[in-house]
């Protein structure tokens, strides 16, 4: 078990997410409102339905989201025809600032003992299993869960 790829990533997904919860923390987010509102700053004026899509969500759960970040004052949610238009709110565009920036900050803390080069040959060899993995999921899996987060 230890040594393993599958330990790495849980080791590595704890890390981030305790790292993201403290940074999130600040502005009034969980970590569970980091790529919703990554999604909508990333594509403003989407629907809520297209971001549940992407992202993979429950419906039900990302309509509790998207209701809270509404609430909360990060996202609006305007009726547009016959669907919802999702955009940042001026609070919603910090947070957008903030978790983008988390990604980058996290890499530079945990991949610090590596040279550059070193940086570029993991990444490299990470993207490369991670399309591997992208043609297993479109071969075997039915859900409409994404093959990437965010975009």
């Amino acid at each position: 078990m230890f040594g393993t790829f599958s330990y790495y990533s849980s080791l590595f997904y704890r890390g981030f997410t305790a790292y993201t919860t403290r940074q999130l923390q600040t502005l009034g987010l969980n970590f569970g409102s980091l790529f919703p509102v990554l999604y909508v700053g990333k594509h403003p004026g989407c629907s809520p339905s297209r971001l549940t899509q992407t992202l993979g969500l429950d419906w039900g759960y990302s309509q509790r989201s998207i209701a809270k970040l509404v609430e909360d004052g990060f996202l609006t949610k305007e009726k547009s025809g016959r669907t919802y238009r999702l955009d940042l709110t001026e609070k919603g565009q910090q947070a957008f600032s903030v978790s983008h920036q988390v990604f980058f900050d996290w890499d530079e803390q945990v991949l610090a003992p590596l040279t550059g080069e070193e940086r570029q040959q993991l990444l490299a060899l990470l993207s490369k299993a991670a399309r591997n993995h992208e043609k297993e999921l479109l071969c075997t899996n039915t859900s409409t869960a994404p093959l990437t987060t965010a975009e």
